[in-house]
């Protein structure tokens, strides 16, 4: 049998074409009475809406925005780069994105960086969140407005956002408490920990997954209190000499986001043996210094995936579906051993 088309639906609710497209398309000017007609035929039809014709048919432009923090941060060059590779490569479907700059760890510059987009025409946008009530207000006008928000990377308070798109950072902390707990081989140790905000909801869920595990299953280990380090190379490369350089001699380092230029550059300059050290995000420099032996572990969460992902579910919800199904995103663990010919980064540095 043929599938239903519009025209079916239109007589089975004893409508006009024309009123039929307007409700299937949410077009509006169309009284409730013949609203309810239409769906009940549709539901009766099996009727399923071409969102591909009815773009086309409209021409239509999908105007999306990132927000992303500004700064010298590789990670973030590597997502600015596939977006824009992204975008360029869906032009032909109509969609528009534009990158929008915030800095780093301000709740308020993001709040501000929300406002703007409220008076702007943009149909869903992507922002890498901060857990702050000061985001609320915003991210509501904005949906009000009709605009899908959703989360990435780092996750945005979750009742004013529609998805988030990321990894289990939760579970990217535990992952590396386990391989660090194991690098010790039952011995004592202590593991200094970096961080580069708090208010980064990314990097509080992988602190809290990395300290759980290890009071659970290394009890011979001590995590010492974090360093707060806005990811910022210089800052890192502070704290890893003072960390290195301290009476307590610290047997593990741990970076939970950014700046890992400043803590390689340290950890190479330094004398003696080093401890063991994870950090996340394979880009260039953190390449080389597995290959160097700088570091040991370094934990990726994909963002050529995250990126793809949030063009293809914002493209869903704005059009008003469910957005495809997706396995969940896990982290990759690289070593020395394993690494890639080749990441994006890699050609930008180049």
């Amino acid at each position: 049998m043929a599938s239903p088309t519009l025209s079916d639906v239109a007589q089975a609710a004893g409508v006009s074409y024309a009123t039929a497209d307007r409700v299937i398309n949410n077009r509006g000017n169309v009284a409730q009475k013949s609203i309810d007609k239409v769906r009940e035929a549709v539901a009766r039809l099996g009727y399923v809406r071409n969102v591909a014709a009815a773009n086309l048919s409209r021409k239509r432009v999908y105007r999306l925005a990132f927000l992303i923090p500004t700064g010298s941060n590789a990670f973030f060059r590597r997502i600015r780069a596939h977006i824009l590779q992204t975008a360029d490569h869906f032009k032909a479907d109509g969609i528009r994105a534009q990158i929008v700059d915030v800095s780093a760890f301000s709740a308020e510059a993001l709040r501000d960086g929300i406002v703007d987009l409220i008076r702007r025409d943009f149909d869903g946008v992507a922002i890498v969140g901060l857990q702050s009530q000061l985001l609320e207000t915003p991210l509501e006008e904005l949906r009000d407005q009709g605009v899908v928000v959703i989360g990435l990377v780092s996750d945005l308070p979750q009742g004013v956002r529609s998805a988030y798109i990321g990894i289990d950072n939760i579970v990217a902390g535990r992952t590396a408490a386990r391989l660090t707990g194991m690098a010790h081989a039952g011995g004592p140790g202590k593991i200094q920990t970096f961080v580069g905000s708090m208010e980064a909801r990314d990097h509080a869920e992988r602190l809290q997954g990395f300290c759980d595990v290890i009071a659970a299953d290394f009890p011979n280990l001590t995590v010492l209190p974090p360093i707060l380090t806005k990811d910022d190379p210089s800052e890192l490369h502070r704290a890893t000499i003072s960390a290195l350089s301290a009476d307590t001699r610290v047997t593990a380092l741990y970076n939970v986001g950014a700046g890992n230029r400043g803590l390689i550059d340290a950890i190479g300059k330094a004398a003696g043996s080093r401890p063991f050290c994870v950090v996340h995000e394979l880009v260039g420099h953190s390449k080389q210094a597995l290959t160097d032996g700088h570091i040991d572990l370094v934990i990726d969460q994909r963002p050529d995936v995250e990126v793809n992902r949030a063009f293809a579910i914002l493209r869903a919800l704005i059009d008003d579906r469910a957005p495809p199904p997706l396995p969940d995103l896990m982290p990759t663990i690289y070593v020395r051993d394993n690494l890639p010919a080749e990441t994006l980064n890699d050609t930008m540095e180049a």
